[in-house]
């Protein structure tokens, strides 16, 4: 006799297509054949998870039809089911997903607005964190600038594509333009997404800015980030940065050596 915890993983195996005769001999038929019986549980399973991964990827849905898209979400489930019970946490790995997803081979901007439009729903699910006052940071000795670590907003988000996916997305809304289109050849974006006043909203940086607020949000030292600001341009100039970060109120928190982590 199977263990419940067997019972569980087999079950999990064959909604994802891989059942075997013996979880059939633990499944009750009641009416219906046990395979029978197990396809509807199935067909329950994949209609919400492709569900759920239209519901995020709505643009993505729409560049590709609705047919293709349950094709590549059917695929993607096999491959990729659920870690965790909560719908929204669901298919963050889907833009890696399409980018070796050799159908999607020629759509080589799809990973990216897929990434685009993950960035927003991770925004939007991102928990609450007020601005720290700019006073905080003033308080730190000169000594201990260089080392210190600014926490952004959690629902913040950088994303640096070679293609025009800020257009894309907005072309492919429900109240766009059906006539317009975008070029591809017209460059590539770097953009802030994050969540304000309770809309998701994204943005256009500099090189500068974004390679400085990107190394911040990957949690590293402000001499560090000052850093990759200058490496993406030369006229980058730290205090003007900084001081933007706390007019956008994207400074949350901050560490130095004689100073915990303020939380919001």
């Amino acid at each position: 006799m199977q263990s419940v915890s067997e019972l569980a993983h087999g079950f999990a195996r064959a909604i994802l297509g891989d059942a075997d005769g013996t979880l059939l001999e633990s499944i009750r038929g009641d009416g219906l054949e046990p395979a029978a019986r197990l396809a509807i549980y199935r067909n329950h399973v994949f209609t919400t998870l492709t569900a759920a991964l239209g519901a995020t990827y709505p643009v993505v849905c729409r560049l590709v039809d609705e047919r293709f898209f349950a094709y590549a979400a059917d695929r993607y489930i096999r491959e990729h089911p659920p870690a965790a019970p909560c719908l929204v946490e669901y298919g963050e790995t889907f833009a890696d997903f399409l980018a070796a997803f050799p159908p999607c081979r020629e759509l080589a901007y799809l990973p990216d607005v897929a990434r685009l439009e993950w960035a927003i729903n991770r925004a939007f699910h991102a928990p609450a964190a007020a601005a720290i006052e700019p006073a905080l940071l003033r308080e730190i000795p000169a000594c201990d600038l260089a080392g210190l670590v600014l926490a952004l907003d959690p629902s913040a988000a950088f994303l640096d594509s070679p293609w025009p996916v800020d257009r894309i997305w907005r072309a492919n809304q429900p109240d766009a333009d059906p006539e317009a289109t975008v070029d591809l050849d017209t460059g590539g974006a770097r953009l802030e997404i994050r969540r304000l006043d309770g809309d998701v909203v994204f943005r256009a940086l500099d090189g500068g800015t974004w390679a400085f607020r990107a190394a911040l949000a990957r949690g590293r030292r402000l001499e560090d980030a000052a850093g990759a600001g200058r490496a993406a341009d030369s006229a980058f100039d730290l205090a003007h940065a900084v001081r933007g970060l706390l007019d956008d109120a994207l400074v949350v928190g901050r560490r130095a050596p004689t100073f915990p982590m303020e939380e919001p």
